[in-house]
């Protein structure tokens, strides 16, 4: 039997990985009889964003990890696609819908024993999957700074607010993707857009900044991660950080009066139906009055209720380079395996594919084999590669993108291709990889 802690998205598909191969499982989760600053159930593989998957095409690097997770028989893929609702060229999800799918495929799975409560000491026998996520409890923490000998293993992120779409002006805000970006002539947007003009958007920026944040206390000199930047951070770095990054205007002229906007607030569905919407690269650490008072100055937004108000909260992390071995394995304890957001990658798709991958691992460690990575050119043995082989004093989280993998082609006979053909053929040649290596496997 496999003990697993936490059953996130990496401990939920790494347990599915070794159920479908005959393997028991003993699946640890502390909620909710323990919560976190950022769950709200006790769910398997629960999501605080319903944009986690992100982009779902092959031009793009996440793209490309859906796919080899999809050719892997990933449960969060399964369940992704079934509870997808539009979002563009995005994957975006209905969060209860997704959770609701995984927990129940995990509970109908006999060979999963669950045990609903937290786990304060690593099991000092068996094989040991740690996927405690970014949110480990504090005493499971400090058993893992023992095991590790690691002093210090976090860094600070932030979640976006979610809204009542009935509660927005739609006199004000109108739906369009830029550039029209995967729509249909004459249909709307995934994206609602809340349009902002010079005075209004410098208010705002003014506002972001001199609002009243969370205090750190004793957590001042731990980092956000550059992926995850609260809003207000941006606005500090300067006035217009953030009409480079989640306001800029570009591509989403008015659909029926071509004005164009100074900086745009966009909002993304939060689930199937539409009710509930979030603000697209809106993390904040401002607290919840300021949340109200500073988000209400936004056009459209002026009467919004607040279903969610962002919160900030500690993630977790070791220095995997040092610790882990290409197949996550702890160099010191082989027994033990890593899994998720605490080996250091960055995302919940990623996080669910070093699931997917320790579980294959300890399935091939139970029948008496080496494991084996799979090739540095396809996306999952490039984040492999970035936990076990990025030099210690270089690492921080990361997602999966194209400069972890092999350069693509560049030229068909004197044809300079194009950044996005140049892409494609990165993701084609990874994917005719990881089928050969699969066969092998």
């Amino acid at each position: 039997m496999v003990t697993i802690i936490g059953a996130g998205l990496a401990g939920s598909e790494a347990a599915w990985q070794l159920a479908k191969r005959g393997i028991k499982v003993r699946l640890h989760e502390m909620r909710p009889s323990l919560m976190t600053p950022a769950h709200k159930t006790g769910n398997c593989a629960e999501l605080v964003c319903s944009n986690t998957f992100r982009a779902d095409h092959l031009e793009n690097a996440v793209g490309l990890l859906h796919e080899e997770m999809r050719r892997m028989d990933s449960l969060i893929m399964a369940c992704g696609d079934e509870a997808r609702i539009p979002a563009g060229t995005a994957l975006a999800v209905d969060r209860e819908q997704f959770s609701a799918l995984v927990t129940a495929k995990l509970h109908a799975e006999p060979l999963i024993e669950f045990v609903d409560a937290e786990v304060t000491d690593i099991p000092p026998e068996g094989l040991v999957l740690i996927a405690s996520g970014p949110l480990t409890s504090d005493a499971l923490y400090q058993d893992i700074q023992r095991l590790t000998g690691e002093d210090r293993l976090c860094f600070f992120d932030a979640i976006a607010p979610v809204l009542d779409a009935e509660s927005i002006n739609m006199d004000v805000c109108y739906w369009k993707n830029r550039y029209d970006k995967n729509v249909e002539e004459g249909a709307a947007g995934d994206y609602l857009n809340c349009p902002m003009n010079k005075k209004q958007y410098q208010d705002f920026i003014k506002a972001l900044v001199e609002a009243e944040k969370v205090a750190f206390k004793g957590f001042e000199d731990i980092p956000f991660f550059d992926g995850c930047m609260p809003i207000e951070e941006m606005a500090e770095r300067g006035e217009d950080t953030p009409r480079f990054g989640p306001m800029k205007p570009v591509g989403l002229a008015h659909p029926e009066t071509g004005e164009k906007a100074y900086a745009v607030v966009q909002l993304r569905r939060d689930n199937r139906m539409g009710s509930l919407l979030n603000m697209v690269g809106f993390q904040t650490k401002m607290t919840y009055g300021e949340q109200k008072r500073v988000f209400s100055m936004i056009p459209g937004l002026e009467n919004a209720e607040f279903f969610r108000l962002g919160s900030l909260h500690r993630n977790t992390f070791i220095k995997s380079p040092a610790l882990l071995d290409k197949t996550l394995r702890l160099k010191k304890d082989p027994r033990i395996l890593f899994a998720g957001q605490i080996t250091g990658v960055e995302g919940y798709v990623e996080s669910a594919s070093m699931g997917l991958m320790a579980g294959r691992f300890l399935a091939e460690i139970i029948a008496g084999n080496e494991p084996s990575s799979p090739p540095i050119d396809t996306a999952h043995g490039a984040l492999l590669g970035h936990i076990s082989g990025t030099r210690v004093e270089d690492f921080q989280p990361m997602n999966i993108n194209f400069g972890l993998l092999p350069s693509g082609q560049k030229r068909v006979g004197k044809r300079r291709l194009s950044r996005t053909e140049r892409r494609r053929s990165v993701s084609d040649l990874a994917l005719l990889s990881l089928q050969v290596w699969l066969q092998s496997d």
